[in-house]
């Protein structure tokens, strides 16, 4: 028993290590990083953290992918609870093809979509902003939150839309006082993936902004000069973009298993 215990010990462990490793870092400063190997801060210092929380641009980051990532997360899941609905409620033609193709969209890598929405959102005006960001991401969480929610909702017996209806609830009634509660997981972890998708995105981030909208993820390309890259500044803010991931996993924790099947466990 104790050897059993002790394998997922040391894997917990293990995976835990560059975590530490980058929380230690940002409270060193570049100069000690580079000077030698350490396991502690040998000069604690929070000037990397006092970086971030007073230079516009660095907190700014912070909060343009937030915005964002909060706007994609709220579309994504209010376009794809009713198309999962019709997915898991109603057959019609193609309905397989199609539920099918929604899931190859998320297999799509973002370079191919990358320029044709630069141009797009050139010509009407949409580079540079929190929107444009939020609709490209759209364009990956959707299906993948269909998917997700489709499969919870497959788990709802049917007979409790019917009996909703005898009740003489109208469908906007049921769906939202009885059909969501009883969703409410599926919800929670298609909103965590959508999330972290749209969270730990670059390519089409950097791509569709400039100043006004910039990410923290391109805002951290910044440490580099020609002295070389500031490590503890770097590390300091690659610290912080763990938090609000971390913040969503402990809400979801304990579906995150049955959103990884795609809701099928």
């Amino acid at each position: 028993m104790k050897k059993r215990s002790l394998i997922p010990i040391l894997y917990i462990l293990f995976l835990m290590l560059p975590i530490y490793w980058l929380i230690a870092m940002s409270f060193k400063t570049t100069n000690e990083i580079l000077g030698g190997f350490s396991l502690f801060p040998q000069t604690f210092t929070l000037d990397n953290y006092r970086t971030i929380f007073t230079t516009p641009d660095w907190y700014w980051g912070y909060i343009n992918s937030i915005l964002y990532v909060s706007i994609n997360t709220v579309i994504s899941v209010s376009v794809a609870l009713p198309a999962a609905y019709a997915f898991s409620r109603y057959r019609f033609l193609g309905d397989k093809q199609l539920f099918f193709w929604l899931l190859t969209n998320r297999m799509a890598p973002a370079a191919v979509f990358a320029l044709p929405f630069f141009q797009l959102y050139s010509s009407v005006g949409l580079f540079d902003t929190h929107i444009a960001v939020a609709l490209a991401h759209c364009l990956f969480n959707i299906p993948l939150a269909v998917w997700i929610l489709e499969g919870f909702m497959s788990g709802v017996p049917k007979e409790l839309d019917e009996t909703a209806y005898v009740d003489g609830y109208s469908f906007p009634r049921f769906f939202v006082t009885i059909f969501l509660p009883a969703i409410k997981a599926g919800v929670g972890v298609a909103a965590f993936f959508c999330f972290m998708f749209s969270w730990v995105e670059l390519l089409l981030a950097k791509t569709l902004t400039a100043v006004e909208a910039k990410p923290i993820a391109a805002t951290m390309t910044k440490t580099a000069s020609s002295a070389g890259y500031e490590l503890g500044l770097l590390a300091a803010a690659g610290t912080l973009t763990i938090i609000p991931g971390a913040i969503v996993i402990y809400f979801v924790r304990n579906y995150i298993a049955k959103g990884f099947a795609l809701g099928r466990v």
